[in-house]
């Protein structure tokens, strides 16, 4: 291995497009769908469409970063650049849970479905058996990037197109047994507003549509990054959107009416799809979805196991991990020591978190936490490095970019103060530690003090989204009655936006403008 090793650019349009595709639709289509109308009934599909519109004004900053300063692991480096390193390594943090869980995640998937045919791998919760099922499926994930992106890229796309074609014939065969009246069974909104925006959160809906930032993490290995970043990342978008509404509203509208009699939330599937198209005696589409489960889950693991090392080898360049972690193999320019810690990540944790309802709700909290920081990242851009080539410029960013921020801050709020608490509390704590780690060190070249005026902006922003989250009605105490809660998350969403905009480190920043470096 060496450190002068480069990434290989090997990836076209279409490689990426598909990259991103296949990170959003992987196992989110084969559970979100019941636990998203279990929360929120009929009116589920505005719940995908929540999170589509909040994914797009996030994309739409990242695209800009993306096309600017085209770097493996961007999505952590761009706060780095901006706001120092003791932001970087927050972030970094919250990167490496929410990457390093989801190859593991999608393989729990693959063995929640795979025990209807094999009953001796569990159920919900997996057997010894069913254990080492998942772990031998992430060590094939493992195999396959080992060997360079050119085999990862191929191996995607194929899986990719089927991924596609089978959530295809289900949206078609269920809307020939589509139900108008089932939208109106147990009210359209059983729980009202407030279920239809938690089920953004907790139902896996913005897990399902978070993979557009695989698209950023490959940025290094793309022919013509500054055109074909952007492209993708919209493509992905569309192309994921409309599948997930459509396969929510056929789902919703071919459930039987005999199932519906304990309401929405008394639904009781373990397999949902095949679930539903065995009650519509459809047994060759159980077969179908079946066997899909086996491949998009494993799919979407491939993706994210491979981007969980582009992940750590960011964070090693961002100078707060292990520098052993940037080294590339010099023929197929891979970080192959950082794939092996993903690796041993994916499998640490399948051992906690058995279950793929408790796997994502970890996700979501940390990717949300992730998303916050970009709108930021490019508005601070916009001011202190102005002479930043931009091929991708976006248009009225001044209100573009506190939107995404607000509807990334109302997602982090919608999670509930049981996750949200202990995710902040943690985030606080690791930045107590950091400060105490590097007091009167340089880092990066940037002093502790500088950090900290840099910094000031979010420890106000995540200890006022605990207050709240606590007081209100969100997992909290109720003390504050709705809508007044989400009206101060308003508040300080935009108050907390523009401080951490005027907060950059304009001497930093300005280091970034060279852009061939990964």
């Amino acid at each position: 291995m060496s450190n002068t090793a480069t990434f290989k650019r090997n990836l076209g349009l279409l490689d990426l497009t598909l990259i991103g595709v296949g990170s959003m639709i992987g196992s989110s289509w084969l559970f979100s769908s019941l636990l998203a109308v279990k929360i929120a009934g009929p009116a589920a599909w505005i719940s995908w469409l929540i999170a589509a519109f909040a994914s797009f004004f996030i994309a739409m900053t990242l695209a800009e970063l993306g096309s600017a300063l085209p770097k493996t692991g961007g999505l952590i480096r761009y706060p780095a650049m901006t706001h120092g390193p003791l932001i970087g390594f927050v972030i970094s943090f919250a990167a490496f849970i929410m990457y390093s869980c989801v190859a593991g995640l999608e393989a729990v998937a693959v063995r929640t479905y795979a025990s209807a045919w094999l009953p001796a791998l569990g159920g919900a919760e997996p057997t010894l058996l069913g254990w080492l099922f998942q772990a031998a499926l992430i060590v094939v994930f493992f195999v396959i990037n080992y060997f360079g992106v050119k085999s990862f890229g191929k191996a995607n796309t194929w899986v990719t197109a089927i991924k596609l074609g089978v959530p295809a014939v289900v949206i078609i065969t269920l809307a020939l047994h589509f139900q108008p009246a089932n939208f109106t069974a147990h009210a359209f909104a059983p729980n009202g507003v407030s279920g239809i925006t938690a089920a953004v959160s907790t139902a896996g809906l913005i897990f399902a549509f978070g993979g557009f930032q695989n698209i950023v993490m490959f940025s290094a290995e793309v022919k013509n990054p500054s055109r074909t970043i952007t492209l993708a990342i919209f493509f992905s978008l569309l192309i994921t959107t409309l599948v997930y509404v459509l396969l929510q509203v056929t789902f919703i509208g071919a459930i039987p009416a005999e199932q519906l009699a304990q309401g929405w939330s008394g639904l009781q599937m373990n397999t949902p799809f095949a679930d539903l198209a065995g009650m519509l005696g459809l047994a060759w589409l159980v077969k179908v979805v079946m066997a899909d489960a086996l491949i998009s889950p494993a799919g979407t693991g491939n993706v994210y196991l491979a981007a969980t090392a582009r992940q750590i080898y960011a964070w090693a360049r961002n100078g707060t991990f292990f520098k052993r972690f940037t080294v590339l193999d010099p023929h197929t320019g891979v970080p192959r020591l950082a794939l092996c810690l993903s690796l041993f990540m994916a499998l640490f944790w399948t051992l906690p978190f058995p279950s793929w309802e408790a796997l994502v709700q970890v996700n979501s909290a940390a990717g949300v936490m992730l998303f916050t920081l970009l709108p930021i990242s490019v508005m601070a851009l916009r001011l202190n490095a102005p002479e930043l080539p931009r091929p991708y410029r976006i248009r009225g960013i001044g209100l573009v970019a506190p939107i995404a921020f607000v509807c990334a801050t109302f997602i982090f709020y919608w999670v509930g103060w049981k996750t949200l608490s202990w995710m902040l509390g943690a985030f606080l704590l690791l930045m107590l530690a950091y400060c105490v780690a590097v007091r009167g060190r340089l880092v990066a070249g940037v002093t502790l003090a500088q950090q900290l005026r840099a910094s000031a902006w979010i420890v106000v922003y995540f200890l006022g989204l605990m207050v709240v989250s606590y007081a209100g009605n969100f997992g909290g105490v109720g003390v504050i009655p709705a809508p007044w809660d989400q009206a101060l998350i308003l508040l300080l969403a935009l108050f907390c936006f523009y401080w951490g905009v005027v907060s950059g480190l304009a001497h930093e920043q300005r280091q970034v403008v060279p852009v061939t470096a990964a």
